[in-house]
């Protein structure tokens, strides 16, 4: 079991991100004002002391805590550390994405060095950005000068406030992003606020002082661990890949399926690594890499002659590529340039990222690269198993030769990710665009494909693209590439269930209805007992042979229904395809 020490927006994301494991949890707020939808998480309100944690954790059997808090709240830190001692518990820190410092800020040790400062740059005017629990601590400024403090609209903070003997007439309260309104009524001189990171809305803030020529104080966060604690585990994160992937190192049974990493995050990495060496010549073991939600994680690393290379570790996902040993040579060049090597695929098609002759590193992991080296170098990506794994990938169809694709849009690979095979379909629709062909046949799998390309010998084969399960995702794909002649293969399986208005036919979202397929048949003329049915296949041997073109039409029609307004400028045609190849209209 987990506890979970929330409030934030953090601690929000951390339930998320726990919830999708579907397994109980615990988390904690001081107090009940926070609104957050717990599906498989149990909400703890209240002021919790050491104890009181400790009581929790053994009622509980608590073994991971997760450390969610707001980064001032140093006092909750230092209790959950105390905690984690005491009980020897590992703590996952998930902080906050902080921008790099700006010299054009006057940066604070603490609130007593602000004081300091504020007098030191002559300041008279303050804008207070620093919420309702730090009028005592600034009392000094403003019981001498003109001060306004900006406070949530709520009784608590006002009562807070009045407490403080802060003047009422000087609040302002808080509306979604007003700084910039703010600014321009009350003409300060300066703003002071938290170093409070990207989700506190600290860079916003900043943007519209420095806009308006408005000096900024900023209280900087303070450490993480708040001690050294030696006999502790502590893993710092500051996203939700992060932490996903932190659960399943220090409680691995929490989630029943682990999550891995993409192509291109691995190359990513193996290019950082291999950039240190050449510029340091020092070969770390683990590297941190940036990915495309500002997030980062560590990834291993391991060294040849000339490279750094990476182990492509896709988690419980059945990807081919796992296992894949992904290099980089990096050396010092004129431009940052970007290769692809031995085992990397090129493009011979149009309709992706970029021209055809180019090497298939999609434009993410180019761009996480640019993002994480700031060397002028020359990388040289190369796969040395690639060409060979690359011929049980959708590459051969989709017309990239050579090796495998470096992809990858969030950088991780969640296991049995529908978002990746949907993204899949999604590039062979625009492959399938980019060839020219007048039509695109969608079907569901190989056998239906054979099929349908007797049909139509005279499309190029990128015209024929798989939706799996995902007709309505694959209808939309065609709808908002303007493709506007669509044939769809079904076969009867998963036809029963698109008739019943399943866009989606995998099988842990739609069953066949049993009740629907003999409301079809009464609608065909058939009578035909369905108590022994398992498989919706059988009915092609059950249905009168007179019969079958009428069973036929009514699934198709139903089918119809559904998928038409999915395309509404479009001309849809519906193939019902039996066992054996025969096609209904």
């Amino acid at each position: 079991m987990i506890l979970v020490f929330g409030g934030t927006t953090e601690g929000r994301m951390a339930a998320r991100v726990l919830d999708e494991a579907g397994t109980g949890y615990f988390y904690s707020t001081h107090g009940d004002g926070q609104e957050i939808d717990l599906v498989h998480g149990t909400r703890l309100a209240g002021a919790l002391q050491v104890e009181d944690m400790a009581a929790i954790c053994r009622e509980h059997d608590i073994r991971l805590l997760v450390d969610a808090a707001h980064p001032f709240a140093e006092q909750l830190h230092r209790n959950v550390l105390a905690l984690a001692e005491r009980m020897q518990l590992p703590i996952i820190r998930y902080d906050r994405i902080y921008p790099k410092r700006d010299p054009k800020l006057v940066y604070c040790r603490d609130y007593a060095d602000a004081r300091v400062q504020l007098e030191e740059h002559g300041i008279t005017r303050l804008l207070a950005l620093t919420g309702v629990n730090t009028i005592a601590r600034l009392s000094d400024y403003w019981h001498r000068h003109e001060c306004w403090f900006r406070i949530l609209n709520r009784t608590t903070s006002l009562q807070a406030a009045q407490k403080a003997g802060f003047p009422i007439d000087h609040l302002v309260y808080y509306e979604h992003d007003d700084t910039a309104r703010l600014l321009e009524q009350l003409q300060p001189q300066a703003i002071i606020t938290k170093e409070s990171g990207r989700s506190g809305g600290f860079e916003q803030k900043i943007e519209a002082a420095l806009q308006a020529d408005v000096q900024v104080f900023v209280v900087e966060r303070p450490q993480y661990p708040p001690h050294v604690a030696s006999d502790v585990t502590i893993l710092l994160v500051n996203g939700p890949h992060s932490l996903r992937r932190a659960v399943e190192r220090l409680l691995p049974e929490f989630f029943s399926l682990h999550s891995g990493l993409t192509t291109g995050t691995c190359a990513t990495a193996a290019a950082i690594a291999a950039t240190h060496r050449l510029v340091t010549g020092e070969k770390p073991s683990t590297v941190p890499v940036v990915l495309p939600d500002g997030e980062t994680i560590d990834v291993a690393v391991t060294y040849g002659e000339d490279y750094a290379s990476v182990t492509k570790d896709a988690g419980d996902d059945p990807d081919v590529t796992d296992g894949l040993e992904i290099r980089a040579h990096v050396e010092r060049n004129k431009a940052f340039e970007i290769c692809g090597g031995e085992g990397v695929g090129r493009f011979t098609l149009p309709g992706f990222d970029y021209p055809p002759g180019e090497a298939a590193i999609n434009r993410t992991p180019r761009q996480m690269m640019r993002d994480n080296i700031h060397e002028t170098v020359r990388i040289t990506i190369t796969v040395p198993q690639g060409r060979e794994v690359a011929q049980r990938t959708f590459n051969p169809r989709l017309g990239i030769v050579g090796g495998i694709s470096i992809i990858g849009e969030s950088g991780i690979v969640k296991p049995y990710s529908e978002e990746a095979f949907i993204q899949s379909i999604g590039k062979c629709m625009q492959v399938a665009q980019a060839s020219g062909t007048q039509r695109v046949v969608i079907n569901s799998g190989a056998k239906s494909e054979n099929y349908l390309k007797a049909l139509y010998p005279d499309l190029p084969k990128q015209a024929f693209v798989q939706y799996g399960n995902y007709v309505g995702e694959t209808l939309r794909f065609a709808t908002e590439l303007g493709i506007t002649q669509v044939t769809l293969g079904v076969m009867l399986g998963k036809a029963v269930k698109l008739a019943a208005g399943n866009l989606d036919t995998h099988s842990r979202v739609a069953t066949m209805d049993k009740e629907f397929m003999a409301q079809m048949l009464t609608e065909a003329g058939c009578d035909i007992d369905l108590s022994d049915i398992t498989l919706a296949r059988e009915l092609w041997d059950k249905i009168p042979t007179d019969r079958l073109q009428a069973f036929a039409h009514v699934v198709i029609g139903h089918c119809m229904e559904h998928c038409t307004p999915l395309l509404p400028h479009g001309d849809l045609i519906i193939l019902l395809l039996d066992n054996e190849g025969e096609v209904y209209s």
